[in-house]
């Protein structure tokens, strides 16, 4: 079969570094395998989910270049949710119960106290149908829970974990619908699963008892629906931490928005959360085409997989580095050409400096205060500038250190400080063409001129 991943966001917030990991992953399964990544807005919750929200995930899929093959809106499958329920319904693996929140959180508190795991009861099976009808008569309306099947061990091979086994009896029977009638997560996306062909769900290991509650789920949908559809292979993540080794906060806001404010590039986030957490290492690589063809589930450890925000800045600054001016002509301000780019190119951190360093080319630049001995020197350099050959720079020193017995920063640093204003920066070689015999010229006239506090 085709290999299907999803990802499959609620669109009640933003999305958050751990949910651009596991967007990613589950897009690079796909392509490796030439299948098809869905998104899947679970939009259940009407009362916390928002369509500026839903504007957003798209967004910022097609900033990272998450391109998906089809998109499905939980909210317009209702019909389908009620009929598969009613299937289940009827086959007597959904049963309402009755219990408020405060009478679950008091059999849970006893059950704590005695020793016992703290799952639920299983009361509401007890109810007569009398007893059903007294409470709805009290205006008491039922939630509803998916009864699992005790008699059943739950098995499977995890893509990650390995070989996983729960025991039933110790699970509590999942509430899948409220009593106000709005669904959960787990039935939906189960029935989504099966009828959008789902073959691998990647996620994060905060699911794994989950995927167990949905394991027989599929297999009860199976059967009421009359579907074949295989069960799907699963795969669950460790959790990003932060670099101090605990979970943070802070990566649960840190979202595409921050990451562009601070001026970090798409393919950095995705070089670096496409091998975070694996053995392979995460290096600057560019070629999107690289990371689909190592992506490796078996590469993925169980430790948690640390999120380092110095790291992504370092391949962040290495990619730049990389990029060429065709990448990045279209954002570059204007006046820079393939020439000037390649000089400022490797002092960028992020792309918001381009604009600073470029000014070293168009001015204005303020120089330093000189001593008398290099205000002479630079008023030596205006006169000996030559731009008739390929090489001003070389030829500007080159004449400077015979005619003066200069070497080292005594011989380069006044020359860089009057013509850029910096102790340091880009090659000069490359810079000195960019900034032109006439300015450059005038810089160093300037310069050296007596009493001079140099701007320009």
């Amino acid at each position: 079969m085709t290999v299907t991943t999803r990802f499959a966001p609620s669109p009640t917030g933003t999305l958050h570094v751990g949910n651009i990991r596991t967007a990613l992953h589950n897009w690079l399964l796909a392509r490796k395998n030439g299948g098809r990544f869905l998104l899947r807005i679970d939009d259940t919750d009407a009362e916390r989910s928002r369509e500026e929200y839903v504007d957003a995930i798209r967004a910022d899929l097609a900033w990272l270049g998450l391109d998906y093959d089809g998109e499905e809106r939980q909210s317009a499958r209702l019909a389908q949710y009620e009929a598969a329920f009613a299937a289940l319904k009827d086959a007597g693996r959904v049963y309402p119960a009755y219990e408020t929140a405060q009478e679950l959180e008091l059999k849970r508190k006893i059950a704590l106290g005695r020793g016992l795991p703290p799952i639920y009861d299983r009361a509401a099976l007890d109810l007569t149908d009398a007893e059903r009808a007294a409470k709805e008569a009290e205006g008491i309306a039922p939630h509803w829970r998916f009864k699992l099947d005790h008699a059943e061990s739950i098995v499977w091979t995890d893509g990650i974990r390995g070989e996983q086994k729960f025991d039933a009896a110790q699970l509590s029977d999942p509430v899948i619908r409220r009593a106000d009638g709005s669904w959960l997560y787990m039935l939906p996306s189960a029935i989504d699963d099966i009828e959008m062909g789902v073959t691998d769900v990647l996620r994060g290991e905060d699911h794994v008892s989950n995927t167990a509650v949905q394991i027989q789920m599929f297999t009860a949908l199976r059967g009421a629906m009359g579907s074949d559809a295989p069960m799907p292979r699963f795969a669950h993540e460790a959790l990003l931490v932060g670099s101090e080794g605990k979970l943070s906060k802070r990566l649960g806001s840190l979202g595409c928005a921050a990451f562009r404010e601070r001026g970090i590039e798409p393919q950095a986030i995705v070089a670096l959360l496409a091998r975070l957490g694996t053995s392979q290492p995460v290096e600057p690589i560019a070629d999107r085409q690289t990371l689909i063809d190592t992506f490796d589930l078996s590469t993925f450890g169980r430790a948690p997989a640390r999120f380092d925000d110095g790291e992504l800045e370092r391949i962040n600054t290495a990619l730049i580095h990389q990029m060429p001016f065709a990448q990045v002509a279209e954002r570059l301000p204007a006046g820079i050409d393939e020439a000037g780019w390649h000089a400022i190119r490797p002092n960028l951190t992020t792309m918001a400096d381009v604009a600073e360093w470029w000014n070293l080319v168009t001015g204005p630049i303020t120089a330093p205060d000189f001593s008398e001995e290099d205000r002479a020197y630079l008023v030596q350099a205006a006169a000996a500038l030559d731009f008739s050959g390929d090489d001003p720079w070389q030829a500007l020193t080159g004449t400077l250190k015979e005619a003066t017995g200069r070497k080292g920063k005594a011989l380069f640093l006044p020359l860089r400080q009057a013509l850029t204003g910096m102790d340091h920066g880009p090659d000069m070689k490359e810079l000195l063409p960019l900034i032109g015999e006439t300015e450059a010229r005038r810089r160093l006239e300037q310069s050296g001129a007596a009493g001079s506090k140099s701007a320009s």
